[in-house]
C-alpha cells in the first residue's frame, strides 16, 4: 500500500462587471480589484483548486460533490472554512499534507505582494506548516480568457503522506 498520494486540482472564475471598492478572496487574503470574482461561494479560486487536489489525491471526488453550489448553505461560504472541513476529511483518512504547489494565472491584480499573506492563511485554515505551501503567480502574456483579464485559474498540485 502506498504512503503517498498525489492530487490535482483546476479551478477557474471570471470576474463581474467593475465595481467601486470591488476586491477578490484568494487564499483566504482580501486582494483589492477592480471587479469580483463570479461564484457562489466566496469565489476563492485559489482555495477551491486546493481543496479539488486534496479530495482527488484520495479519490473523493470534487468539492461540487461536497459542497454543491445548488445547496444555499454554501452561499457566499468562508473557502477557508470548507478548506478546513476537506482537511479533516484527508485527516481523518489517515493523510496529510506533505506539500502543495498552487499555481495562479492572472494578468490583474498583482499578486506578489500577498503570496506571504496567502501562504499563511492556508497554514492556519488546514492546519499545515507555511513552508510545505508554495504559491507562485503568472500571467499569460495576453492570451486566452487570462490574458484578456476575463478571470483567473488556478493550478494546485498536492503530495499526501501517511500520517
Amino acid at each position: 500500500m502506498s504512503s503517498m498520494r498525489i492530487g490535482n486540482g483546476i479551478d477557474v472564475h471570471r470576474f463581474g462587471d467593475p465595481v467601486a471598492d470591488a476586491a477578490i478572496i484568494l487564499g483566504g487574503v482580501r486582494i483589492p480589484c477592480d471587479r469580483p470574482l463570479l461564484a457562489h461561494s466566496d469565489g476563492d479560486v485559489l482555495a477551491h483548486a486546493l481543496m479539488d487536489a486534496l479530495l482527488g489525491a484520495l479519490a473523493l471526488g470534487d468539492i461540487g460533490h461536497h459542497f454543491p453550489d445548488t445547496d444555499a448553505a454554501y452561499r457566499h461560504a468562508d473557502s477557508l472554512a470548507l478548506l478546513g472541513q476537506v482537511t479533516a476529511l484527508v485527516n481523518a483518512e489517515g493523510w496529510v499534507l506533505g506539500n502543495a504547489d498552487i499555481t495562479v494565472v492572472a494578468q490583474a491584480p498583482k499578486l506578489a505582494p500577498h503570496i506571504n499573506a496567502m501562504r499563511a492563511a492556508l497554514a492556519v485554515a488546514m492546519p499545515a506548516a507555511m513552508e510545505n505551501i508554495s504559491i507562485k503567480a503568472t500571467t499569460s502574456e495576453g492570451l486566452g480568457f487570462t490574458g484578456r483579464g476575463e478571470g483567473i485559474a488556478v493550478f494546485a498540485t498536492v503530495l499526501l503522506e501517511r500520517s
